[in-house]
């Protein structure tokens, strides 16, 4: 039995490709419809599975073979192309994260066999699978449970400085093989332990999912996170980038709520915000709070923005902000969440970055060993904020 997976990101199709294989399926992959169409034509599949938001071809995104499926359903094209000018009865399934109804429709009108929404477990795809074309013809190999591909493909950057003994690999791990979508990048920032020996074990059997971006020299978290940043928004595949701090101060089910934020509204960046776990502080350390009351005060007057907790290590935005705000350098080693907002400000202008960041309250956050700040670092940051207003002034 022949699987055809149409899928332009390449974490979902390994995902699949791994999962049909375990199943006893013969599986064949293209990244755009032309490439799909082509293999169907050769191959001629036993089944077809394919994305609905799919671009042509890789030189260029068109309306397709015909103007009534819109750009962004083209995905359905394979279907047009099999069911009626082929006229074959191979059965065609579509994954989506698309809830319109006029589109699910249009897709059964065309013939589609099944219809599967985003975010969607391996077990019941390989379900569905059996129920149209039946068992695969090579043995079955035992499958994992509770794997989701989810709506979105997500790049996150973990950047580490002497994490050996601080970063969860199980944490990590567990969390991966249950979230297809993701994939995490750690940058390795001039590390004088055994960090990146660390990191190469987390990745050794996960490298679909996990990938090493190693400096040479330690350059400080600001520059280790905007050189993640652009080696992952390089590949087509991410439908948003954000970072997290090595020690999972907040945890992933805290990101995947920035997550869901974002690619359920029209922001283009959505943060963190620990100031309703920080009430917790006061009592037990109000000369800690105040500080970091105080510092909050000055950076809401600097950016002009009543935003409470830029400083939060959990963000997520779209490619173009990333594009526009992380070209070059930046000012400060720890600063950097406050000057993409300064720099969004230039790019955006001041009202419409108002509506297109967001915050984003977590559920839970800690402070690890050795990650507070101390007095003499607090007042370092109030004469950086200084340098950040004088320099985006």
């Amino acid at each position: 039995m022949k699987i055809l997976i149409i899928d332009d990101q390449e974490l979902v199709i390994l995902s699949l490709e791994k999962s049909l294989l375990d199943l006893g399926y013969e599986v064949l992959s293209a990244n755009t419809i032309s490439d799909g169409i082509e293999k169907y034509d050769l191959y001629q599949p036993d089944l077809v599975i394919a994305d609905i938001n799919m671009p042509f071809s890789n030189e260029t995104v068109v309306t397709g073979l015909n103007a009534e499926i819109e750009e962004d359903y083209n995905g359905l094209e394979i279907a047009k192309h099999i069911k009626i000018i082929r006229e074959h009865t191979t059965p065609v399934m579509i994954l989506s994260g698309n809830t319109n109804e006029d589109i699910i429709v249009k897709g059964f009108d065309l013939g589609v066999d099944d219809y599967m929404k985003k975010p969607v477990s391996l077990s019941e795809i390989g379900a569905r699978v059996k129920r149209l074309i039946g068992n695969g013809k090579m043995p079955a190999k035992e499958t994992k449970k509770n794997q989701i591909i989810q709506t979105n493909c997500i790049g996150v950057v973990i950047p580490c400085y002497n994490e050996e003994l601080r970063l969860l690999g199980d944490d990590f791990k567990a969390f991966i093989n249950s979230n297809l979508g993701y994939h995490l990048c750690f940058v390795n920032d001039g590390s004088k332990d055994k960090t990146l020996e660390v990191l190469e074990k987390l990745r050794a059997g996960h490298e679909d999912h996990i990938s090493i971006y190693n400096c040479e020299k330690n350059g400080g978290k600001a520059e280790a996170v905007r050189l993640g940043m652009l080696h992952l928004a390089k590949q087509d595949q991410f439908d948003y980038i954000g970072f997290l701090d090595a020690d999972l101060s907040t945890d992933f089910e805290d990101f995947h709520d920035l997550v869901k934020v974002i690619s359920t509204s029209n922001y283009k960046l959505v943060s963190g915000s620990r100031m309703a776990r920080m009430g917790a502080d006061i009592t037990k350390e109000s000369a800690r709070a105040i500080i970091s009351k105080i510092i909050n005060l000055i950076i809401r007057k600097t950016i002009g923005m009543e935003f409470n907790d830029t400083q939060c290590g959990a963000k997520i935005m779209s490619k173009d902000v990333i594009d526009k705000t992380f070209q070059t350098k930046f000012l400060t080693k720890w600063l950097f969440d406050v000057e993409i907002f300064m720099r969004m400000k230039k790019v955006y202008g001041d009202e419409e970055t108002k509506k297109i960041v967001c915050e984003q309250p977590l559920k839970r956050w800690i402070h690890a060993d050795g990650s507070k700040l101390s007095f003499k670092d607090s007042l370092k940051i109030v004469f950086q904020i200084g340098q950040i207003a004088i320099h985006y002034r």
